[in-house]
């Protein structure tokens, strides 16, 4: 018996059979599956998350739920478990008809994407609950770039160090320069909003997936790292100058906050503002010190020579990102 079938066997009420995997996501394995009532998702979840997360996804699916937001759900197990073990950890989930996108083609998709968010953020306001198995210092921004610092001092003998070091300087001199970000407490997040874990049916935003990251985040974090990927219209890896498309950044902000349904506060536009500078910069930080370290970021082996070489491909795009963010921070502003 297979993995995926020892892990189906834990839902013999469902009558489940696999069906095909599903190219969703770097991180997770992702199968779509058949059984009495229809189509589920069975998911291996990566190793790097605390099987615990799952109580953080049954109760936030919930919560959104009771709001009358769509949102996948996990299924109990015949014993009314959140997740199984076999071979790893296994879950099913509830499946949402929709599509993904890497990339977004006009604003009017961005004005449904930030929409969707803001409904997300204020169904959550009202959340009452602890969140546990949480990843921490994911966007610990001194952290990264004292890891930068390190991979610097320790892998001078790097094939890469030659082309990683000048531009390693760069992002910690820029680093220097950086806004602070506003004070202000952390909020349920999603914690990953990159365009793909959107769910669109043709322009509307239908869900949120990939909820191994929820948990507490600082607003600036959630929504930079939005910005970052929504606004960007080539690869994270593209060589090459990159841009930043102030008007979808300002079609994301009109729908995130008809969907949040109040006014911002000053603190939440400083922190759409500031946000995206701090998660470009800090992502480029991560990806050089991957490119000499070669241990976390996954890689591309039909596109490039080794983990260092894609990860120094990385780099140099949200390097080149973050400048193009720079450039355009008074059209950013504006937008705001």
């Amino acid at each position: 018996m297979s993995e995926p079938e020892e892990a189906l066997a834990a839902y013999r009420r469902l009558g489940l059979g696999v069906c095909a995997p599903i190219a969703q996501g770097l991180i997770n394995e992702t199968y779509l599956v058949k059984g009495h009532a229809g189509r589920y998702v069975l998911q291996r979840v990566n190793a790097i998350f605390d099987p615990a997360i799952h109580e953080n996804i049954a109760a936030v699916t919930r919560h959104l739920r009771d709001r009358g937001l769509t949102t996948p759900e996990l299924v109990p197990t015949d014993d009314g478990a959140l997740w199984v073990e076999a071979g790893g950890c296994w879950r099913v989930l509830t499946y949402v008809e929709g599509e993904a996108h890497d990339r977004a083609e006009e604003p009017a998709q961005l004005w449904a994407a930030g929409r969707l968010v803001g409904r997300f953020h204020a169904a959550l306001e009202t959340l009452a609950y602890d969140f546990v198995g949480t990843r921490i210092g994911v966007h610990d921004t001194p952290a990264h770039l004292a890891r930068l610092r390190g991979s610097l001092a320790e892998f001078g003998a790097h094939a890469l160090y030659d082309e990683v070091a000048p531009l390693a300087r760069q992002i910690l001199t820029a680093a220097e320069a950086l806004p602070p970000l506003p004070a202000s407490e952390d909020q349920p997040c999603h914690g990953d909003l990159k365009l793909s874990n959107l769910l669109f049916a043709g322009k509307e935003a239908v869900c949120l997936i990939d909820l191994d990251t929820l948990g507490p985040m600082a607003l600036a974090h959630e929504l930079g790292d939005a910005f970052r990927s929504w606004c960007n219209p080539k690869r994270e890896d593209a060589p090459g100058l990159a841009r930043f498309e102030v008007d979808f950044m300002a079609a994301a902000w009109r729908g995130y906050v008809e969907g949040l349904a109040r006014e911002p506060t000053a603190e939440e536009r400083e922190a759409a503002r500031i946000g995206v500078e701090h998660v470009c910069l800090e992502l480029s930080a991560r990806f050089a010190a991957d490119a000499l370290r070669e241990s976390y970021f996954g890689w591309d082996s039909t596109r490039y020579a080794s983990r260092g070489h894609h990860n120094l491909a990385r780099a140099q795009g949200q390097w080149s990102l973050y400048e193009a963010v720079v450039r355009c921070r008074a059209e950013r502003e504006r937008a705001l």
